[in-house]
């Protein structure tokens, strides 16, 4: 039999068995689809996360009040860090480091200009002179705060991009005159567009820090973010060093005492977030094997069903001439032809549900390929694993004890 007939066979043999076939299918389906749509968003949500923290450079940490590694109780939620402790730690660091902040003073609120207004989605944020190199930002258009803005208290404003294209779709914003919150601001700038890891970034509108301390009061208030920058990756450690010494100096912590802040550079971030990308695709390799092992013992059911049903089948067949290795060779095409069906619909299908994280975030969709050809390599070995012993007892049996099966 050439091998064009033995594909042939294999299928119809499939065809004339439809229900088990399909239900075989499905548990090949579902454990490829968890692998495969896994790991595709486990790759779309890396690249998300890597555009995110550009701006968050390798020269660059944060110094924040929370400790997310402390636990509970008291030493996890310090006292809040101040914009007056801010601008000690910018005296005592001297031109060696750049300080800013960024603290939102307002959010889930209108932007509103003479004709158009946002929807309730708009953050105001307070912020000075050294925020768009530290934050990572670029201006799409105007020009950045500069420090007799900060200095000043100007009522100025640098909007989102979101912002900028609503509330001014046929004008230059630059110049207008906006309303958000309890401010009515300037527009001297707009920010480009921005990816954000959890909130959008392009939703947002900054202010010097001075003049919304103003409007909306300073007393206690805690910088919601608080970002240094060395003068490069080299001196990023001395820089951390130097931050904590000179803060724990500030904030009046006890010889010996643990420090009531967190600094947490990019490295921290990018090992936290590729441990749980890690925990991600190996849970969702564990449900693809579960999923594919039950697969496996629903092929050898088939299959030992289907030796059963074409005993006399095979007994006619040996009688006329077929070798025990045609025998064995049909029934493992029928398994690896029924695996491979499965595993390509389950690749498809995963690559299409892993995308949809990149169709919700608007970035570039992303195909595994080598987890697609290590499916494909696995499908094909779970074909021959449990396709094998039905294939094999086909073949060995008796071709007079066949023809006399009823």
């Amino acid at each position: 039999m050439s091998g064009f007939e033995t594909i042939r066979e294999a299928l119809q043999a499939l065809r004339a068995n439809k229900l088990r076939s399909a239900l075989t299918l499905l548990g090949i389906v579902i454990g490829v689809f968890a692998v495969i749509a896994a790991v595709t968003a486990v790759d779309v949500i890396d690249q998300y996360f890597k555009s995110s923290i550009q701006g968050f450079g390798a020269s660059t940490f944060s110094v924040e009040r929370y400790d997310y590694g402390g636990g509970d109780g008291p030493g996890r939620y310090h006292p809040p860090i101040t914009h007056d402790q801010v601008l000690r730690l910018k005296e005592r660091v001297g031109t060696d480091l750049t300080v800013s902040v960024s603290e939102r003073y307002d959010g889930g609120v209108k932007a509103q200009s003479d004709r158009q207004e946002t929807n309730p989605n708009v953050s105001l944020y307070g912020t000075d002179e050294a925020f768009l190199s530290n934050f990572g930002y670029e201006m799409r258009a105007g020009r950045p705060f500069v420090e007799q803005d900060v200095q000043g208290g100007r009522p100025v404003a640098l909007l989102g991009s979101d912002v900028a294209d609503v509330l001014f779709p046929a004008v230059s914003p630059l110049g207008q005159q906006v309303r958000i919150g309890r401010v009515r601001l300037e527009v001297v700038g707009v920010l480009a567009e921005k990816a954000g890891l959890f909130r959008s970034p392009n939703t947002r509108v900054y202010a010097p820090l001075t003049h919304l301390a103003g409007a909306y009061g300073s007393g206690g208030r805690n910088m919601d973010d608080t970002r240094i920058r060395a003068a490069s990756p080299r001196q990023l450690t001395a820089a951390e060093d130097e931050v904590r010494s000179q803060l724990r100096v500030i904030r009046q912590v006890e010889p010996g005492a643990p420090s009531t802040f967190n600094i947490e550079s990019s490295d921290f971030l990018r090992s936290t977030f590729g441990q749980f990308t890690s925990t991600l695709t190996t849970g969702g390799a564990l449900v693809g094997l579960i999923s594919l092992l039950a697969a496996g013992v629903g092929i050898m059911n088939i299959m030992l069903v289907s030796v059963t049903e074409r005993t006399k089948e095979i007994g006619i067949r040996k009688a006329v001439g077929a070798k025990w290795r045609n025998i064995l060779g049909q029934f493992l095409l029928e398994a690896i032809i029924l695996c491979q069906i499965g595993g390509l619909i389950g690749i498809v299908l995963g690559g299409l549900g892993g995308n949809l994280a990149a169709l919700y975030w608007d970035i570039s969709p992303s195909f595994p390929w080598m987890w697609a050809a290590i499916a494909v390599g696995g499908v094909t070995l779970l074909a021959i694993v449990f396709g094998g012993y039905p294939a094999y007892k086909a073949a060995r049996l008796d071709p007079i004890e066949s023809l006399r099966y009823e």
